[in-house]
């Protein structure tokens, strides 16, 4: 089978249509079926004018940097300075005595993207860090579990870690028929699982308020990029569609995503840590689109997340990330109105202070 018609397989799953409607539709109706309608997703997005900016200030040396005011802040949008309508700030972990209900914590354990012993090890540091501070949360915590047979939420959010960790003890680890020497057959299951797993996750939590920090423990699904994964016209097409809506409903959701690699230090070889980091800048039309824009690494970083590899242990991770509850500060901005469908604009805030690295959302998709 050609690269072609393989990555049409792959693309026909990567639609917010069921993956069984999908495979009752000839193949020409579902590629058509999966294209968004320029009136709907105009009609959702021309609501969406205020743009909510979740923000992280770090020094040189990473730390959190709390205090900063709204004047030391500029926000540029395409490059142009946005004027920014409210601000808030948030400096330092709150008390023991004190939770942020506000925020969702979502511990993601993926079965599917990597080994049966990097399951357990990325099991045994969610434990730990349940088991901090005496069970005692700081903010409410849900677990799920990603396995071949979908994404299933095991628990509701809850401030009891001794609870969770229990919950987890009982969780059975699902039965892996994807092979990893599959070759491209294989990858091409795992990716599309993994792209329904996400799209249900968001679909669940989408309508809950507040924000959510959502931490997918897993080497990545696979890229999919190449000489040999070369795109028609129509499937570069399908890309970018995916990349738009994924990209909004992840932000109207209000997620953020972090990645947390399994692999530890002896995963770090090669390229497989830093190949993702080519298509982090934002998409802006599908005469440049490649699988690999829907990588895990790569979204996460555009929502403003973490995509951590290296790691000495999980838990220490788990709290890296967390980490970025404690200190962080809150802008919007009034978006202009688009002058095409699916307008790409990148996002970046600037500090008057030098040696400070703001990072948040890099960016997002205007609709006229």
């Amino acid at each position: 089978m050609s690269a072609f018609c393989r990555a049409g397989m792959i693309l026909l799953c990567l639609s917010w249509f069921s993956l069984t409607a999908v495979a009752q539709q000839p193949v020409d109706s579902a590629m058509t079926a999966a294209q968004p309608q320029p009136s709907t997703i105009a009609s959702s997005a021309s609501k969406d004018r205020q743009l909510v900016l979740d923000v992280v200030v770090t020094d040189r040396s990473g730390k959190p940097v709390p205090g900063l005011q709204q004047q030391a802040f500029t926000v540029l949008d395409s490059k142009h300075p946005s004027k920014i309508l409210s601000f808030f700030a948030k400096s330092g972990p709150a008390p023991a005595a004190e939770v942020d209900a506000g925020t969702q914590i979502i511990l993601v354990l993926d079965e599917v993207n990597t080994t049966f012993e990097k399951v357990s090890y990325g099991q045994d540091g969610v434990k730990k860090f349940l088991a901090q501070n005496h069970g005692e949360l700081a903010h409410p915590v849900s677990l799920a579990f990603f396995t071949e047979t979908g994404l299933q939420m095991q628990t509701q959010p809850s401030l009891d870690g001794n609870a969770l960790a229990a919950a987890l003890n009982q969780q059975e680890h699902g039965f892996r028929t994807i092979g990893k020497g599959t070759g491209f057959y294989g990858a091409e299951d795992q990716l599309r699982l993994s792209m329904d797993a996400l799209e249900s996750l968001i679909a669940q939590e989408e309508r809950k308020p507040g924000r959510k920090m959502v931490i997918w423990i897993s080497p990545g699904w696979p890229l999919l990029s190449g000489p040999q994964s070369d795109l028609t016209a129509a499937q570069s097409r399908h890309v970018f569609d995916s990349v738009v809506r994924l990209s909004t409903s992840l932000r109207q959701a209000s997620m953020t995503l972090y990645s947390i690699d399994p692999l530890g230090v002896a995963g770090t070889g090669g390229t497989r840590t830093t190949f993702y980091e080519n298509f982090t800048k934002g998409l802006t039309g599908p005469g440049h689109a490649d699988l690999a824009d829907l990588g895990l690494q790569v979204l996460a970083t555009q929502t403003g997340g973490r995509a951590i590899f290296g790691n000495d242990t999980i838990v220490n991770s788990i709290d890296r990330c967390t980490a970025d509850l404690n200190t962080f500060y809150v802008l919007s901005i009034d978006t202009p109105p688009a002058e095409r469908a699916s307008e790409y604009h990148s996002l970046e805030v600037k500090l008057d202070t030098k040696g400070l690295t703001a990072r948040t959302r890099t960016g997002y998709y205007a609709q006229p």
